[in-house]
């Protein structure tokens, strides 16, 4: 009853409540060239698609990474400690209250001793240290993206309400290099990982997408799959391999969206009335499938399938008006 009950409430709430998006991307320390270069790519991926695609503001992006020197215009610090605690507190006292906060960590992790850390120049940064830094943030909704290996253990020690944590693995011992976090890097850029065909790609999707691909490299390598990402966003502590719109974990991260099409909007009253009417279709299936337990298997089907089919319509639609975006 508790989840059908977030789940509706959810749906009562208007797509566009959400505040401004505040995107903060971390790459830690590489260790080997070909990994920091790997990881400076993925970082660079999500950057471009953050103003391209999804319409950040310079602004409200940041970019803290091992070797600054590297990119003097998009890297804005080294990614440190020190530096990410400097940002974090930062940001929490000039953030609107109703923003998206959305951290986005890559690299290495390890667990030593029991606690989860992502491995940076210096000092590394702990889970347990990492949850003091995000108390700073009284009202804002949180997602925390950690893609690095060994990441598992930083579900148990963040999670709470207003925060969705994504992580690479389900546990500190799933240590070798992670695939995860240039997919969910991916998911952001390119077309694919909008199942819904709604023109926006949620923070659910990203991750199922990203899931899916780094399955799908596993099996293309012929080899044994070693990293199972997981997500929580209900605060119970434990994180889900198959999340799901509906209701549990998903049912929050299925309506949080990166980008802000406000500005898009304002300029194309016709694509605005579009947009209205996807939000009103989304929140009409969220409801639909929240009545699902109640409602006959044939009503149901015929409902859904109404639904989905006028929601990939308006996607289309949508998606003939914005501005031109890259494949």
């Amino acid at each position: 009853m508790r989840t059908a009950l977030l789940a509706l409430a959810l749906v009562g709430s208007p797509a566009h409540a959400q505040g401004p998006v505040y995107l903060v991307v971390v790459s830690g320390l590489g260790g080997e060239p070909k990994y920091s270069d790997a990881f400076y790519d993925t970082a660079i991926t999500l950057l471009d698609a953050a103003g391209d695609r999804l319409g950040i503001p310079s602004d409200q992006v940041t970019y803290l990474a091992e070797q600054p020197q590297r990119d003097t215009v998009r890297i804005t610090g080294r990614s440190t400690k020190e530096g990410i605690s400097r940002v974090l507190r930062d940001l929490a006292a000039r953030a609107e209250a109703d923003a998206l906060i959305v951290i986005v960590l890559i690299g290495h992790g390890s667990a030593v001793g029991g606690a989860s850390r992502i491995n940076l120049p210096g000092p590394d940064l702990t889970a347990d240290a990492f949850d003091v830094l995000l108390d700073r943030f009284a009202t804002q909704r949180i997602v925390v993206a950690n893609t690095t290996s060994a990441s598992g253990g930083w579900i148990e020690t963040l999670s709470a309400p207003r925060r969705t944590i994504i992580t690479a693995t389900r546990s500190g011992g799933e240590r070798y290099e992670s695939y995860f976090g240039r997919h969910f890097a991916d998911a952001f850029a390119v077309d694919g990982a909008d199942t819904d065909k709604n023109g926006r790609t949620s923070v659910l999707e990203a991750f199922l997408y990203a899931r899916r691909e780094v399955a799908r490299t596993y099996e293309g390598d012929n080899r044994f799959l070693t990293e199972h990402a997981l997500l929580d966003d209900d605060g119970d502590g434990e994180g889900s391999r198959e999340p799901q719109a509906e209701s549990g974990d998903g049912a929050i991260a299925a309506r949080l969206f990166l980008d802000r099409p406000a500005a898009v909007l304002d300029s194309d009253p016709e694509l605005a009335l579009l947009q209205q009417h996807q939000d009103s279709l989304q929140r009409e299936l969220a409801a639909l499938r929240a009545r699902k337990d109640a409602l006959p298997a044939i009503e149901y089907d015929r409902a859904l399938e109404r639904i989905l089919l006028e929601i990939a319509r308006t996607g289309r639609a949508m998606r003939e008006r914005r501005p031109e975006r890259r494949p």
